[in-house]
């Protein structure tokens, strides 16, 4: 009962918060209106003043809470002040489409996280399978895939349709975009939890009576699943809410393309419905997932009887990180003396050469210097937001009721509108795009913390040594936090281009860095346009997002082989 009124008093204060937002930011929704509906009229104070008694602006923001929230009781959400048309049948039709499109992204999700998996199962946890590739897979933006899928697929060789929102056959594209990368992430979340499952005594009893070894592989996955769903859970309402990019490429108009252009006119009605939507979706996930992970465990997780599924890391191959740093600092070497903002129109969109090793972006200006001058603002600004949101991940982790209904909230919160939020209040620049996407990237390591936690705390061990007296504290340093930090130092470090990207897409929109920075989404953004036409201006900036996915997996798991190493001399 706590939690339910947490989580209720969460969504209630995000709501009336959006509510007052055009008050807080000190602007004139009058304005904004009468610009969304007729720009040739002049602003003048009575046209301002009969837009404010019409929409009932001049009685304050609280009045209109009160009456949107009592028009709600009749599921009556108001009318869109920039349409005039009713809210409730616009957001229930973008949440239709984007349900459609998150239920086709979501079992390509499953089929990717599969394969990814495939080998740790088929060699039963001796060898793993989630490698570079499926790292490099994990850190592809959503709107750079679903831009090369437009344009490859789509529209050069014809095989899907590119644009709209007609049918089935117009899902296939925007929901590969999705999936593929969100399914990466969970296969590699899920190969960490497989080799401890596999190990186990009744995998090993069953392997031995010749039981197939699908049937072993199948509970091997029942077995591991707890400690995913959580993170699955984020996944559903990340690819409902925050396909905002995707749905931009594909023209679909789902409910967080819906929602941002609500915000971007200050549509306060369709914002305020949208959210609640997003809110309401997140919360109904939450607690379909938590009966779930008690059917998958049955009443071992309630008693203490579970081992331990972190086993140690098989130590990676040392070479691998020391070369992707080696590739991305010659790179970024390479590029510092070149001047990144030096023009010339008649070298526009040249391809690669000796004297432009990644070619030219649309003005002429030389993408290797770019690249290299944006890793400084890029990485840094990335590395600092990752370390925040792990740190606060897992502090808020250690305290699953407070967390639980937060997480789902700050969730349900796409970090554009995060951003968008952040700017009516504070203002635009880089240091509001840094915050808004520190604001929601801690949700998902304090998700898989809680998890992990709630598992580890079933274990036998871990039952055994608080049976003999030890203290919560001496269990949390000895017994909890090493099996559980390691995972979620490599989902951070999974993230982190994530992060980056997040950073680029709001400077983008005009939220964060702003023009003429060198910055690797922007880049990324900026010569989006062009990825047809000339592939070099994306793919350089992509390629280097993509090493540095690489290069943080590559670390993660060569530092735990290397502490593992160390434990076993």
């Amino acid at each position: 009962m706590p939690t339910l009124l947490w989580r209720a008093a969460l969504a209630i204060a995000l709501v009336c918060g959006i509510g007052v937002l055009p008050w807080l930011a000190g602007s004139d929704p009058a304005l904004t209106v009468l610009k969304a509906r007729s720009q040739d009229r002049d602003p003048t104070p009575e046209v301002l003043a009969d837009i404010r008694t019409r929409l009932g602006l001049d009685k304050g923001p609280f009045h209109l809470l009160a009456g949107w929230a009592g028009g709600l009781a009749h599921g009556d959400a108001g009318r869109s002040w920039i349409s005039g048309g009713e809210v409730t049948p616009a957001v229930l039709q973008a949440l239709g489409a984007s349900l459609l499109l998150m239920t086709v992204a979501l079992a390509i999700a499953v089929c990717t996280a599969s394969l990814v998996c495939a080998r740790t199962l088929r060699t039963g946890g001796t060898r793993r399978s989630g490698g570079t590739g499926s790292a490099v897979l994990a850190t592809l933006p959503e709107f750079l895939t679903a831009s090369v899928l437009a344009t490859v697929v789509g529209v050069q060789l014809g095989w899907l349709p590119a644009l709209g929102w007609y049918g089935p056959r117009w899902t296939l594209l925007p929901a590969l975009a999705l999936g593929l990368p969100a399914g990466a992430v969970l296969g590699r979340l899920l190969d960490d939890l497989l080799p401890g499952a596999l190990a186990e005594p009744w995998a090993r009893a069953a392997a031995a009576r010749g039981i197939p070894r699908h049937r072993v592989a199948r509970q091997a996955l029942r077995r591991s699943l707890p400690g995913l769903l959580p993170n699955l859970g984020l996944f559903v309402v990340g690819l409902t809410g925050g396909a905002v990019a995707v749905e931009q490429v594909f023209d679909i108009p789902g409910l967080g393309r819906t929602t941002l252009q609500a915000a971007l006119a200050q549509d306060l009605p369709v914002l305020q419905a949208g959210t609640l939507a997003l809110l309401l979706l997140a919360t109904a996930t939450a607690l379909a997932i938590r009966p779930l992970v008690r059917l998958l465990v049955g009443p071992a997780l309630r008693d203490g009887a579970l081992p331990a599924l972190h086993r140690p890391v098989p130590p990676a191959r040392r070479a691998a990180p020391v070369t992707l740093a080696a590739v991305l600092l010659a790179v970024v070497v390479t590029g510092l003396p070149r001047d990144p903002l030096a023009l010339d129109t008649a070298e526009r969109l040249r391809p690669p050469s000796p004297g432009h090793p990644f070619g030219t972006d649309a003005l002429g200006r030389d993408l290797l210097a770019r690249v290299a001058h944006g890793a400084l603002d890029t990485l840094l600004l990335a590395l600092a937001i990752s370390a925040a949101a792990l740190l606060t991940g897992v502090l808020l982790g250690l305290l699953p009721r407070f967390s639980g209904p937060l997480v789902d909230t700050v969730n349900a919160v796409p970090p554009v509108l995060a951003a968008l939020l952040v700017t009516a209040v504070a203002g635009g620049g880089p240091g509001t795009a840094a915050l808004a996407v520190a604001a929601v990237a801690w949700a998902p390591l304090a998700a898989h913390t809680a998890a992990l936690l709630r598992q580890e705390r079933a274990t036998l061990h871990v039952t055994a040594t608080a049976a003999l007296g030890a203290s919560r504290r001496y269990l949390l340093r000895r017994g909890l936090l090493p099996a559980v930090l390691p995972p979620v130092l490599r989902h951070a470090l999974l993230r982190l281009p994530g992060v980056a990207l997040a950073l680029a897409s709001l400077g983008f929109l005009g939220l964060g860095a702003q023009p003429p920075s060198p910055e690797w989404g922007r880049l990324l953004a900026e010569n989006q346009p062009y990825a047809e036409r000339a592939p070099w201006a994306v793919l350089a900036p992509a390629a280097v997002l993509a090493l540095l996915g690489a290069l943080a997996v590559a670390a993660a798991a060569s530092a735990e082989g290397a502490r593992t190493a160390r434990k076993s001399a």
